[in-house]
């Protein structure tokens, strides 16, 4: 017997009115986006910050827009076709297939949104992740359960992380025990701190004042209380006038004179070098030390200078810390770590480094010529 089917239905008036109330909405929403008041409830502290509120307006824009205009169709759709009192219970509903124009629409419309989206986040993640030269190199690390702070020429770690106002930062962040997580919200900026790894971001503050630090990263008893003003954690990110900052820092490097920046080494032992495999020394070469140094020539610096002959360069015969630039004295400033006017090297703990490992580091360094 033949089937029953609906009736064809067309695209009538109270469809256009209906997808013009609903792009009414989707305009308003899309308004509200561009205009909200972000910034009055977290100010952008830094460049990157403004960056990433543009991202964000246009993220929650087209997806609120998009959501309205899915939702609406959804509920007008299921009101207009539905099914209608004395339709047979066998009845066939509209078949509508092979239209050709509506699918090379709705393949390229998303696929042109989602470009867009990819090269506007990767031109900010750029900015984030690869730092210009000449910048102040301030590293952050986290413990159970507060941050400290490390600045060039200044011993120890100190409780408080002052930038200038205007000038260029890389900021390291890492870990001394479990992984956290640093987030500034007024900068909008966070990664984790996992031992043994360093995550790095640049930015150029440009609003004076005092803004919280908050760990994201459940990371034991008192995670709760890692976060500024609190007992455990009493310490802010202060953004000073470079007066003000220079005056900060000539202070600390006074009151740190004394301060200990001596490193628990992993090993006191000496290694044996021979036997050391380069094509897995560049793998841990790419994981563990190309945030800091660069594979090229010396001058080509990161935070520390580039290795490319590091262990027959006559124009750099000796290492940071003053020694002959020798395999035995590479593995032995991958053990104990170094700190010095370019920043902070971690020790083998703190880069999750076994013997091998640094066995593999040296073979690798020894073919960079």
């Amino acid at each position: 017997m033949p089937e029953n089917r609906d009736p064809v239905v067309h695209l009538d008036r109270q469809f256009w009115i209906v997808t013009a109330v609903l792009g009414v909405l989707a305009l308003i929403s899309i308004f509200w986006w561009v205009w909200a008041p972000i910034t009055s409830i977290m100010p952008e502290a830094v460049d990157k910050a403004q960056q990433i509120d543009a991202l964000f307006r246009f993220l929650a824009a087209s997806g609120t827009a998009l959501f309205i205009f899915i939702c609406g169709y959804i509920l007008y759709f299921s009101l207009a076709f539905r099914r209608h009192a004395g339709t047979p219970e066998n009845a066939v509903g509209i078949q509508i297939h092979d239209n050709n124009k509506l699918e090379f629409w709705w393949t390229l419309a998303p696929t042109v949104f989602v470009v867009i989206m990819a090269i506007f986040s990767l031109r900010i993640w750029y900015g984030i992740e690869v730092a210009p030269s000449n910048t102040l190199v301030v590293e952050a690390i986290g413990h159970q359960w507060y941050y400290t702070f490390r600045y060039p020429n200044v011993n120890g770690e100190v409780k408080e992380m002052h930038l200038p106002l205007g000038q260029a930062v890389t900021l390291h962040v890492t870990s001394s025990d479990v992984i956290h997580s640093f987030w500034i919200p007024a900068m909008r900026l966070k990664a984790d701190m996992v031992p043994g790894l360093i995550n790095t971001f640049e930015f150029t503050p440009t609003r004076q004042g005092r803004y919280e630090i908050i760990c994201t990263e459940f990371c034991g008893l008192n995670h709760g209380l890692m976060h500024s003003g609190t007992t455990v954690n009493p310490a802010y990110v202060y953004i000073d006038p470079p007066a003000r900052y220079a005056s900060w820092y000539a202070r600390t490097e006074r009151e740190q004179i004394h301060a200990s920046n001596a490193i628990e080494a992993a090993s006191t032992s000496e290694l044996k070098l021979n036997g050391g495999e380069p094509r897995d020394g560049a793998k841990l070469f790419a994981a563990k030390c190309s945030a800091c140094h660069a594979a090229g020539p010396f001058d080509q610096k990161i935070v520390g200078p580039g290795l490319r002959g590091v262990l027959d360069d006559p124009a750099h015969p000796n290492l940071v810390d003053g020694d002959k630039a020798t395999p035995e004295n590479v593995a032995k400033i991958l053990q104990n770590g170094f700190k010095g006017s370019m920043g902070q090297m971690p020790n083998q703990a703190a880069n999750g480094l076994s013997n091998k490992d640094i066995v593999n580091l040296v073979a690798y360094l020894k073919t960079l010529k």
